[in-house]
Formats: C-alpha cells, sequence, structure tokens
C-alpha cells in the first residue's frame, strides 16, 4: 500500500518535472540557508572561544588598587599593597588553584649591541608558562632552579626576537635589561596582538632576578589558574585579601579581579543571542520555501480534481487521498532537504576561513569565522524542514481529501 503510494507521489512528480524542480531548488534553497546561519553562528562562537582560549579560560589576575568603602576604623581611599605572603596566603586559602605566581613589571631600556627599545619586563615565577599558556617556539623557559639561583637568564617575545635580533637566531644571545646583562633562553610563539599592543615584545625573566631591576617588596599583582567554579574561586579570593588589608570584600575598587571566564560567559551570552536570530532569520527564509511549496501542491489538486474524483469513485478513501498527497509533498522536501544540506556543505568547505578577528589583529587567524556545520546543526535543520514539509503539505492535501467524488468527477 505505502510503497504504491509512494510511486504514484513519484510519478507525479516525474509528469510535472519544472513544477517540481522549482520547488526542490526553492526548499534546498531554504535548507541550504537555515544549515549556514546556523553554521555562522557556531563559528562565531568558535572564534570568540579562541580569542580568550589563547590565555586559558580558567584564569584569574588579581591586582591592587584604593579602597573606597569604609572598613572598621579605616577610612576610604588606603592604598592596598601586595606582598609575597599574599600568594602563600591565596595558595593556602582558596580551594581547586593549579598555579600561582606573583608579578613585577617595568618598562625598563632593552638594547643589544645594534638596537635599543623601551619595553615591559616581567618577573614570575615559573608557572606562569601554565598560568598564561606561554607557549615556546624555541629555546626553553626558565626554571625553579633559575629562580632560586638568580640567573640572567630571558625568555622573549617573537616581535622583541625580531626586532633585536632580525632573522639570526636568538637563543645564547645577550640582551641588556636596564642596563643588566641577561642571556635569552627562550622565544614566545605570537599571539594575537591588536594595533601597537605589546605583547609579543614583552620580557619574561624569573622573579627574584627581578630583583636587580626592580624591589621585590610590593607585588604589582598575582596571577592564577584554577579548576572548578570561577564564581567560588573569585569569592574566596576576596574574602582572604579582605581579611588580610582589612577592606570590605564587597569594595571592588580595592583590588581588581581580571576573570576571565566571566567575561567569556557574557560573550557566550551574546553569542547565543546571535544563534536565536539566525535561526529565526533561517526558518523564515524556509517558512517562504514552503509557501511555494504549499501554492504548487494547491495547483497539483486543482489540476488532479478528476483523477481524485475517479479514486474516490473505485473506493479510495479520505485517508488515502491525503497521504497521497502529502507523500508528494513529503517527497519534495526530502529531496530538496538533501540538496540543500549537501550544497550548504559545499559553500562551507569553498569559503574556508571568514575574515573576522584577523582584520583587527595580528597572528589572529585562529580566531576568525570558519562555517562549522556540526550533526547538531543538521539535526535542527532538518527538524525546521520536516515541519514546514508537513504544515505546507497537510494544507492542500486535506483539501483533496475533502473533495466530493460527484463535483470531482464533474470537473473539467
Amino acid at each position: 500500500m505505502m510503497r504504491d503510494i509512494w510511486g504514484q507521489a513519484y510519478e507525479a512528480m516525474l509528469y510535472n518535472r519544472r513544477r517540481t524542480s522549482i520547488t526542490v531548488v526553492g526548499m534546498a534553497w531554504g535548507i541550504a540557508t537555515v544549515v549556514l546561519l546556523l553554521a555562522y553562528g557556531a563559528g562565531f562562537g568558535r572564534a570568540i572561544e579562541a580569542i580568550f582560549a589563547q590565555w586559558g579560560t580558567q584564569l584569574i589576575g588579581v591586582f591592587p588598587g584604593l579602597t573606597s568603602e569604609q572598613a572598621g576604623g579605616t577610612k576610604a581611599g588606603v592604598q592596598v599593597r601586595f606582598t609575597q605572603e599574599d600568594v602563600d596566603r591565596l595558595w593556602n586559602s582558596v580551594p581547586n588553584l593549579q598555579h600561582i605566581s606573583p608579578m613585577l613589571s617595568k618598562q625598563v631600556p632593552v638594547s643589544n649591541d645594534l638596537h635599543t627599545y623601551t619595553w615591559t619586563v616581567n618577573g614570575y615565577h615559573s608557572e606562569i608558562q601554565d598560568i598564561l599558556k606561554l607557549d615556546i617556539a624555541s629555546g626553553r623557559f626558565f626554571t625553579d632552579l633559575d629562580d632560586q639561583q638568580r640567573n640572567h637568564v630571558a625568555v622573549i617575545g617573537s616581535e622583541a626576537k625580531t626586532k633585536l635580533f632580525s632573522g639570526q637566531y636568538a637563543i645564547g644571545q645577550r640582551v641588556r635589561l636596564n642596563g643588566i646583562s641577561f642571556t635569552v633562553i627562550g622565544v614566545l610563539k605570537p599571539k594575537m596582538q591588536e594595533g601597537d599592543d605589546d605583547i609579543n615584545r614583552q620580557i619574561y625573566v624569573p622573579f627574584n632576578t627581578m630583583g636587580d631591576i626592580k624591589d621585590l617588596k610590593y607585588l604589582d599583582g598575582i596571577w592564577m589558574n584554577y579548576t572548578g567554579d570561577n564564581v567560588m574561586v573569585e569569592k574566596a579570593i576576596r574574602n582572604t585579601l579582605a581579611a588580610a588589608h582589612n577592606f570590605r570584600p564587597s569594595d571592588h575598587n580595592a583590588i581588581f579581579v581580571a576573570n576571565l571566564m566571566e567575561q567569556l560567559k557574557q560573550f557566550r551570552i551574546i553569542t547565543l543571542a546571535l544563534q536565536v536570530l539566525l535561526l529565526f532569520i533561517g526558518a523564515l527564509t524556509l517558512g517562504i520555501a514552503g509557501i511555494g511549496l504549499m501554492n504548487i501542491m494547491l495547483v497539483a489538486v486543482q489540476q488532479r480534481t478528476r483523477e481524485i474524483g475517479v479514486e474516490k469513485a473505485l473506493g479510495a478513501r479520505k485517508r488515502h487521498i491525503l497521504v497521497q498527497f502529502l507523500a508528494e509533498a513529503l517527497v519534495i522536501t526530502a529531496a530538496g532537504g538533501a540538496i540543500g544540506i549537501a550544497l550548504a556543505y559545499a559553500v562551507a568547505i569553498g569559503v574556508g576561513r571568514i575574515t573576522f578577528y584577523s582584520a583587527l589583529a595580528s597572528n589572529a587567524e585562529a580566531a576568525d569565522i570558519r562555517l562549522l556545520i556540526s550533526p547538531a546543526i543538521v539535526i535542527v535543520a532538518t527538524g525546521i524542514l520536516v515541519i514546514v514539509g508537513l504544515v505546507s503539505g497537510m494544507v492542500p492535501a486535506i483539501k483533496a481529501a475533502n473533495l466530493n467524488p460527484i463535483e470531482a468527477l464533474r470537473y473539467e
């Protein structure tokens, strides 16, 4: 029975090839639009993730500020100063920390025999390599032993290497930081860099060695990474430092917390809103194609009115006629869907990388948009297609099923 119905639907499509082809193209265009819009939304989300991933998302930096709330007998406006004791306090009090490092930073003259620049030199413990994802392009990163022995070794950014040594091999070369000689032991891989940002020109030295350039007593900040919930970790950080420095945990001006996961969550909300908007636009496009299918099927019902009357006179029931025309609509929908999804994959492969963040930043190709067609996107698009096909086919099918057989036989 069902084989006969599907076969009859297929023959009807072949009989009206031009009309069928136009309808299939419309459905294919609609489903391809849905898939590509959703793929663009997924690619946008992946690009945002890539921007944050270069530093790591479960990452928190803490920097001292001025109190803005009175705490106990202490007035507002007191300068908070971090010391190395605060690093130990946080390590012992804050749950789920993986690594932690104090930070000292200073802009100093950086020179070799040929060039002199003023760049930022940072003093860290060796854990900073894991915290900030400082990937090595050549050489090595400094170790705990380098830090303990106050070795004069330096790891330089990719742009710093280019400006200081051009095409020469930098490892083992000497540079002077604030007039003090250091040996280059590593060159970092480039990070995404906007405009004149100096991230790839910075120099990294062991924390204790940094004492030759800047006083170690007060820290410029503390960096750490963690596992688990970022809100809980940030709350523990604020409570610990507030108790140590006599300010209220709610005083957000006393310390500044750079919580990358919190910022990423905000961008994820924007990405989700964009995907919902694109899904709505795609569904409207597919709905327009569905209206075209409905009109074509209504024309088919009108042209085959006498045929319907003959079928009813021979014993066909309403449900048989309903299924016959609905089957024809679904075959057209399925053919258009298959072609549309294949077209979407072809476009995604053909387009490749769409310029996004690389238009603003160098070394940012990984944060450009790629059309990412996932199984979930195909399933969502197919679900919308099935709903559109059923609705578009049901109206003409119901009209055909409700025709009076006597009036249908008399139709010319």
